[in-house]
């Protein structure tokens, strides 16, 4: 099964970085409520697990926030991995504004 993975550097420590990328995912569950469906998540500590579907494709993975790195990863359906370049293009280019 393919793969994604992004990281991306920050200079916010680990407890403002969080905090960014939470408020951050529950604006992508209010404006894109319409693409995407079945939306999970469970932090553990600094750690998020997630699950979600969009045009009909699940989706999983976790998300680390450390000290000075966000990272993302998981599987991708097999479909998903003729995007993965843009998938984590996309990720990078979202989590750089929020970390910025």
């Amino acid at each position: 099964m393919a793969s994604y993975n992004v990281s991306v550097p920050h200079n916010l420590g680990q407890e403002a970085a969080r905090s960014r990328v939470e408020r951050f995912l529950e604006g992508v569950q209010r404006d894109y409520a319409e693409h995407v469906r079945d939306v999970s998540g469970e932090w553990q500590e600094n750690q998020l697990n997630f699950r979600f579907v969009t045009t009909g494709l699940s989706i999983s993975g976790m998300l680390s926030v450390q000290e000075t790195l966000v990272e993302v990863g998981g599987p991708l359906p097999l479909v998903a991995a003729f995007f993965r370049g843009k998938i984590e293009q996309q990720i990078r280019e979202q989590l750089g504004k929020l970390l910025a």
